[in-house]
């Protein structure tokens, strides 16, 4: 999940992402053993907690796949079966674009015997990603390999210091998110009125920097207040919904330290932030009464200690 600096990120303000552990994507690669399977190509099948689901980034998968068998010199180009079984839910600004995509490349790696460092691992995930949502910060990519925390900015992550003992609801709407009209909507916005994008992206800078600092000084309301000033930015661009808006109202009644939006926006994920886990009960019921059609508790003393 996305903390803060989501968009702006893409426009050179630093970003703060967290790995939550729960939500996961398994691949499994194979040749194709059926006897019409066309050579060079690839056939994806991807199973949800729930049974089958849509495939997003089907294009993106394709590119990467291309890329691989160039990366790793494979001249002789098999139908591949991919398998991916995916739990992160689709559309909800979650990383399952990324996820998926790192899964591939790894279930690619072990079937062909290559071994891939970090960072080709790394541009081979953005190949999709680029496709996927037409210009990727890479913040995604990078959160789906961490076991903690990550803080990318300047073009450089790394992992910030974790000060307290907190919990952060995830609060899924039930309404995918649309990445890629989220970006054409500030990039349209943004060329027309050019200040109004360096207004954005000064303020996300300033919201993101101050959260980095209240987290590692264990400022657990001042953190809450920046989640809340960054979904009323992120809202005065016109990437909220009036479900989005319910939901984060709904977690600040319950006396949510703060809460917003996560991800591309037009839908998808809230997230609040909790002081312990009696609190983040309460939020969670509250969330879930207000229409939340599933919920996720993300313990940050999980991460308290490992600031490299």
């Amino acid at each position: 999940m996305i903390l803060l600096g989501e968009h702006a990120v893409v426009y050179g303000a630093p970003a703060l992402a967290l790995p939550v552990a729960e939500l996961t994507v398994t691949a499994s690669a194979a040749q194709s053993s059926h006897p019409s399977a066309a050579a060079g190509d690839v056939t994806f099948t991807v199973a949800g907690a729930s049974g089958p689901v849509v495939l997003e980034g089907a294009d993106g998968l394709r590119s990467l796949v291309a890329e691989f068998e160039r990366a790793a010199a494979i001249t002789d180009r098999p139908h591949l079966d991919v398998l991916i079984d995916c739990v992160i839910p689709t559309g909800r600004g979650l990383g399952s674009s990324a996820a998926c995509a790192r899964a591939v490349v790894l279930a690619l790696a072990d079937l062909f015997g290559v071994e891939l460092d970090a960072g080709t691992v790394f541009d081979l995930v953005q190949v999709a990603e680029n496709v996927a949502h037409g210009r990727a910060s890479g913040i995604d990519t990078l959160a789906t390999a961490s076991p903690y925390p990550v803080l990318l900015s300047g073009g450089v992550a790394r992992e910030p210091r974790i000060g307290f003992d907190g919990r952060i609801v995830v609060a899924d709407s039930g309404v995918a998110g649309r990445t890629k009209d989220a970006v054409e909507l500030l990039r349209r916005g943004f060329e027309s009125d050019p200040a109004a994008g360096e207004e954005f992206v000064a303020a996300a800078t300033e919201l993101t920097r101050g959260a980095v600092r209240d987290l590692a000084d264990g400022r657990a309301a001042a953190f809450g207040g920046q989640l809340t000033a960054c979904h009323e930015l992120l809202a005065g661009v016109g990437l909220s919904t009036d479900r989005i808006d319910a939901l984060v109202r709904a977690a600040l009644a319950a006396d949510a330290l703060g809460a917003k939006i996560s991800g591309s926006g037009l839908g998808g994920c809230v997230i609040a932030s909790a002081e312990g886990p009696e609190h983040a009960q309460r939020v969670e019921r509250r969330l879930r009464e207000a229409g939340a059609v599933q919920t996720w508790v993300v313990p940050i003393e999980r991460f308290t200690g490992h600031a490299r």
